[in-house]
């Protein structure tokens, strides 16, 4: 089930007044078959697969929450990354692999067959959020960090909670679960802002992410008509950064505010990350569940900073190779983690270097616009920062390496092609309005997350406005994401993850 379809305006609603209608005690029975069912509207046999992560990870933790040390633990937590990479590794990247193994074995002069074999079978929704949820409990089990959950049920919610189930946020179970055995009363104002978080949510998606899409899928779906026209491209990639940014982080507004409705508390996601002032802080405000579990489960196990420089850089290289290859068995994934993998690593690297240089500046010390904390300095680095992420994004997005190289190879061409405006493809959208008005609701986006970042527009002030205000502005706003939205039920970017 999607959240932007009207099968969920439906459904959140008949939950809502059930959640609080019941008694608490038999309220995780009632989320747990809601969310089981929110699933099984997409695509009901594969409701196995999350029976399955859950059986296993719920017995994986009963017997290791028997076990006194991490050794009589350990084949257990074996037994729990076995069968969820297992299940991640056969649904999404048995074939990925088994084309690298065929054009490996080719390579080499061996006969593997006249075509790589192939299991055509559909990507289960969320599988990667799931797995990685049910997986961050297991290895907090052993680490002794997280006592193993008893109650089955509460344990078979947290890993299928309908508001993140499909698209995160990757929750760890020393924060939602307790969350399970709490009783939630009915606030109202805890309420109003959980449907103010949805509301916002639900703008970003249909009303910023779908409407950039058109141009965005035209121009990504069809690079070979855009030959010579870097304007374009340049148009679609700049969009993408923003589509996807408010497709995801859309989403993620709509699981925390229906959580909040509900009395639960789910974890940040997103930050403002496109006013960061370097690659390091990106990731510390983009898809903070994801990045705060690779650097949990994968970055400090390896040795994080803790070693000498060369294995520093190695790890933190391999974590975000392996964070694009999380995002889809692609090439063109692997190299975006690559990419940000290599902006951080070289950061490290020039740092020293960096700083010789700013020192050495003339007046760089004694005047205010040249300092570091000065807004021009700040802006550069938020500018600088952005090219790099956007310079990636295309990877991320082009549906192959070709046209991935295609984009690039004509983006370096606008030097020569820039102003040849009759050359421009998308001529037709500026005719329309769709570029005008993209470029606007980014504005509006954008200027949000400024106010948002400077604290001057918090989750707090409705509630200074007068009700006679408040009201209709809210019926305003409502009305404008019914004006501006597409209500064609566009599945989000990530659940394809």
């Amino acid at each position: 089930m999607l959240f932007n379809s009207f099968q969920f305006l439906l459904f959140f609603p008949i939950v809502i007044a059930a959640y609080f209608a019941i008694p608490s005690k038999w309220r995780w029975a009632l989320l747990l078959v809601a969310s089981y069912y929110f699933y099984m509207c997409w695509r009901p046999e594969y409701i196995i697969l999350i029976l399955f992560s859950t059986v296993i990870d719920y017995w994986a933790g009963r017997q290791m929450g028997n076990r006194a040390t991490q050794r009589e633990r350990l084949p257990y937590l074996v037994i729990s990354l076995i069968m969820n990479l297992g299940l991640l590794f056969s649904f999404k990247y048995l074939n990925f692999f088994g084309v690298f193994i065929w054009k490996a074995l080719a390579t080499v002069g061996w006969e593997p067959g006249p075509t790589p074999w192939h299991w055509d079978i559909l990507l289960p929704v969320g599988i990667s959020f799931y797995t990685f949820q049910t997986m961050s409990y297991s290895i907090d089990v052993y680490k002794g960090v997280t006592s193993p959950e008893r109650h089955f049920g509460r344990f078979a919610l947290f890993v299928s909670f309908f508001p993140q189930l499909v698209a995160g946020p990757i929750e760890r179970s020393s924060h939602l679960l307790p969350q399970f055995r709490q009783h939630m009363t009915f606030d109202y104002d805890r309420i109003a802002a959980g449907f103010r978080r949805m509301a916002w949510g639900f703008f970003k998606k249909v009303a910023i992410a779908d409407k950039l899409a058109i141009i965005v899928n035209e121009v990504y779906n069809h690079t070979e008509r855009y030959d010579g026209d870097p304007a374009s491209l340049l148009i679609a990639t700049f969009f993408f950064a923003f589509q996807i940014y408010c497709d995801f982080s859309g989403y993620s507004d709509i699981a925390i505010g229906a959580a909040q409705i509900m009395g639960f508390d789910l974890m940040e996601n997103f930050r403002q990350p496109y006013f960061s002032k370097s690659v390091s802080e990106f990731w510390k405000r983009w898809h903070i569940s994801l990045s705060t579990w690779f650097r949990d489960y994968v970055y400090i196990p390896l040795g994080g900073n803790r070693v000498v420089k060369w294995r520093w850089y190695y790890n933190l290289f391999i974590t975000f190779l392996v964070s694009g290859l999380w995002h889809g068995a692609n090439y063109t994934f692997v190299i975006w983690g690559a990419l940000h993998g290599f902006y951080l690593v070289s950061a490290l690297v020039l740092n020293d270097l960096r700083q010789k240089m700013h020192v050495s500046i003339p007046l760089s010390q004694s005047s205010v616009l040249l300092q570091k904390d000065s807004w021009p300095w700040k802006t550069l680095h938020v500018v600088l920062t952005f090219v790099l992420v956007i310079f990636a994004w295309i990877f991320f997005r082009a549906n192959t390496l070709t046209d991935a190289q295609f984009v690039l190879r004509n983006l370096l061409r606008w030097p020569t092609a820039a102003w040849q405006w009759q050359n421009w493809h998308l001529w037709e959208y500026v005719l329309t309005s769709k570029v005008v008005v993209g470029f606007g609701l980014i504005l509006v986006l954008m200027g949000v997350e400024f106010l948002q970042g400077q604290g001057w527009l918090t989750a707090q002030w409705p509630r200074r406005v007068p009700r006679l205000v408040r009201y209709p502005a809210y019926a305003a706003f409502v009305a404008m994401i019914f004006l501006l939205g597409e209500f064609e039920a566009q599945s989000f970017i990530y659940f394809q993850f």
